[in-house]
């Protein structure tokens, strides 16, 4: 009879159990995750001379292997990986189609706005091979040909060899209705409170019954392309700086503006590329589901059919919906409240103000004690009260950042911002219009405009 072992496994008495895990000769099978790195180490040994990363720390490591100069300095070198998606069909040098009948412009669509799903299987599968938490930032942006590509920065080093196996080997699958030919024109009924086919006035599949049809096989597989190109980094090469502001320069550029569109040939092939996007459904509730004769879920009258709201059917933004620049939670070793306290440091450096609180002894405050508020508190104010001041400390705060940019952009790169007003001794600002000065001296951070109705904090 079966009995409970130490950790709450049920193991047979005489040691055979069920067979699960073990071998034929009774030893225990390697996990996946084990497999995984000894084929990492395996890898490592073929390619020789060439050093590779160890799994340091186990999983909760963030960094990768040190390594040791032969004059005993100790480096950690990190890396930039670029990667593709597949082609679909031969391109001149401008990013147009050879032949623009036989491009593939069905699969460039789907891949496009697939392609954050096969990013994020990408480094699941990346982490499961190589036995640590590998922490990157990047970005995303569409080649000449419009199809997306990601650049990645990556803390640590990896054997080139096994990430090329690695993006062989992840794909993404689809598992959605098929969604090939558009063969219906739907129209809205309202009796019935259901979409119909305008032709034959029969109502559209619904979107749990087209689920339930789906067979061995899914409506879409994304994958990876065949160019792979990782580089190695160190801190004091010469393109660091030019690897950086490689990443940071798309948080601030939009998708349709990395190239520029000169020849008719690449205008025509952005317009069928796009007007692909605009047809191919982006998730379970997109109204171009309703083209292909299928109701998507929770289907209502607003929808309409070929004009999603979806970002990644915009002229802008070509596929790309969202997280241009994709950051792993611990890259930067911070949490959200050291990113909330670095950004106040950065905007009361602007301002030119202090924190009072900061100055203040701890041992000298009196003691607190904080609870969450009740909606019948007697002191409470009412929530229409609460949300306009909470307006008006946000107008003032954006006014006044504005206000210090601008006095910013008066001086040179070079030379330190004052933050005096024009009386020389005060802290300068345009809050609602009116023109505020704050002594330097003092430490109150609170600023009322003339009526006094607003205030800052």
């Amino acid at each position: 009879m079966p009995v409970v072992g130490r950790g709450g496994r049920r193991r047979h008495p005489r040691g055979g159990g069920s067979g699960r895990g073990r071998g034929s000769a009774g030893q225990r099978r390697p996990s996946p995750r084990q497999a995984h790195r000894a084929e990492a180490a395996a890898l490592h040994e073929a390619a020789p001379g060439r050093p590779g990363p160890t799994a340091p720390e186990g999983r909760s490591a963030t960094i990768g292997r040190t390594y040791t100069a032969p004059d005993g300095t100790e480096y950690r070198p990190s890396m930039w990986l670029t990667v593709t998606l597949d082609s679909y069909g031969p391109v001149r040098p401008d990013g147009s189609p050879v032949d623009p009948t036989t491009y593939d412009y069905r699969r460039a669509a789907w891949d496009a706005i697939t392609f954050p799903r096969l990013l994020d299987r990408f480094w699941q599968n990346l982490r499961r091979c190589v036995g640590w938490n590998v922490q990157y930032a990047g970005c995303v942006e569409p080649q000449r040909r419009l199809a997306p590509h990601a650049h990645f920065a990556i803390r640590g080093t990896i054997p080139r060899a096994v990430l090329r196996q690695v993006v062989a080997a992840t794909y993404h699958q689809v598992w959605w209705p098929k969604a090939e030919e558009l063969s219906c024109r739907p129209v809205w009924d309202a009796d019935a409170e259901t979409w119909c086919d305008s032709a034959t006035g029969n109502p559209l599949i619904d979107w749990d019954t087209a689920v339930d049809a789906i067979d061995d096989e899914p409506a879409h597989v994304t994958r990876f392309g065949a160019q792979v190109r990782a580089e190695g980094v160190n801190a004091n090469d010469r393109d660091v700086d030019r690897t950086i502001g490689y990443i940071t320069k798309y948080i601030t550029k939009s998708a349709a503006d990395c190239h520029t569109v000169t020849t008719d040939r690449q205008r025509d092939h952005l317009e069928r590329f796009w007007r692909e996007l605009l047809v191919t459904p982006c998730s379970e509730r997109c109204a171009n589901w309703l083209l292909y004769g299928i109701q998507p879920k929770n289907a209502h009258a607003r929808l309409r059919p070929g004009n999603c709201k979806g970002r990644v059917h915009q002229r802008s933004t070509l596929g790309i919906g969202g997280r241009r620049i994709p950051v792993s939670r611990d890259w930067s070793g911070k949490t959200l409240a050291d990113h909330r306290y670095d950004a106040r440091a950065w905007v009361q450096a602007l301002l030119g103000v202090s924190d009072g609180d900061t100055a203040a002894d701890p041992e000298s405050l009196a003691p607190v004690a904080w609870e969450l508020a009740r909606p019948n508190d007697p002191d409470l104010p009412p929530m229409r009260h609460r949300l306009l001041r909470a307006l008006a400390q946000r107008i003032q705060w954006r006014n006044a950042l504005n206000a210090a940019r601008d006095r910013a952009a008066q001086y040179d790169s070079t030379t330190v911002l004052s933050a005096t007003g024009d009386d020389g001794g005060g802290i300068a600002a345009r809050v609602n219009g009116h023109r505020h000065s704050h002594p330097s001296g003092c430490r109150r951070r609170r600023w009322r405009c003339c009526s006094g109705s607003a205030s800052r904090r």
